[in-house]
């Protein structure tokens, strides 16, 4: 039989609701409040996470972008018509996607740094002590394998969820689903009238994962401008991201 989930520790728990709440079925995972000696914990699902968008965003996002692959066909008869040459026109492609590798690489490694060295460089002065804020993990076997924050925006009374990641070792257990409902708990208890998220995320996973948990997608934009872009004329041919918002209302204003 399955073991039972650790029970959560003691103490009062204002901000989230009770910290034992795991993923359904119980597979000795608990989502609790995070605790100031696992920030490097935390900090290495983030940056494993963030990582795997490299690749991701690179080639599979191309899928997201007709006009750029209408541009790299063009180009690719382009050389054909010139070269006559088979191979010189696969290795052109090939070269355009290793610059998308690049610049997918430059840019995310920028947006790795400035998230590295604001919020997730500490983690307890940036969510645990601001009221509105909080920031929990799940814990398998006494180790960090999840991770995800909440952050209030008072004008309009709303939550964001952001920092979500799970360790790709443990994933397909329902951690992610456990820890987005922590956030949708900690809104109801706090009154918030929803919840907002926004994504670059490319997978079709990390999409039926909201939706699952009762989000809306309310739109998306190709102009989003991620921290550490420098929006040169390189970088709008050769990376490109969809950034994606939604929203979960939870009462009427």
């Amino acid at each position: 039989p399955a073991a039972a989930p650790a029970a959560p520790p003691p103490g009062p728990q204002p901000r989230g609701g009770a910290g034992g709440a795991g993923p359904p079925g119980g597979r000795g995972v608990y989502i609790r409040e995070f605790r100031a000696a696992e920030q490097e914990a935390a900090r290495r699902i983030f940056y494993d996470g963030i990582m795997e968008r490299i690749p991701n965003t690179a080639f599979r996002g191309l899928r997201q972008h007709p006009r750029t692959q209408l541009l790299y066909a063009l180009l690719a008869v382009l050389c054909f018509a010139l070269t006559r040459s088979l191979m010189v026109t696969c290795l052109v492609l090939a070269g355009l996607l290793g610059l998308r590798y690049y610049y997918s690489r430059k840019v995310v490694l920028a947006y790795l740094d400035c998230a590295l060295h604001t919020d997730m460089a500490d983690i307890e002065q940036y969510y645990m002590k601001p009221p509105g804020s909080c920031f929990w993990v799940a814990v398998l076997d006494g180790n960090v394998v999840g991770i995800v924050a909440a952050r209030a925006h008072e004008a309009d009374n709303t939550v964001e969820l952001l920092r979500m990641s799970v360790d790709s070792r443990f994933r397909g257990k329902g951690i992610a689903k456990a820890l987005g409902r922590k956030v949708l708990e900690f809104a109801l208890v706090h009154n918030y009238s929803a919840v907002v998220l926004g994504t670059t995320a490319v997978k079709v996973a990390a999409h039926k994962l909201y939706e699952s948990l009762g989000f809306r997608h309310m739109g998306s934009s190709d102009h989003y401008v991620l921290p550490g872009m420098t929006l040169s004329l390189a970088e709008r041919l050769f990376f490109q991201v969809r950034y994606h918002r939604y929203r979960l209302q939870l009462r009427e204003e």
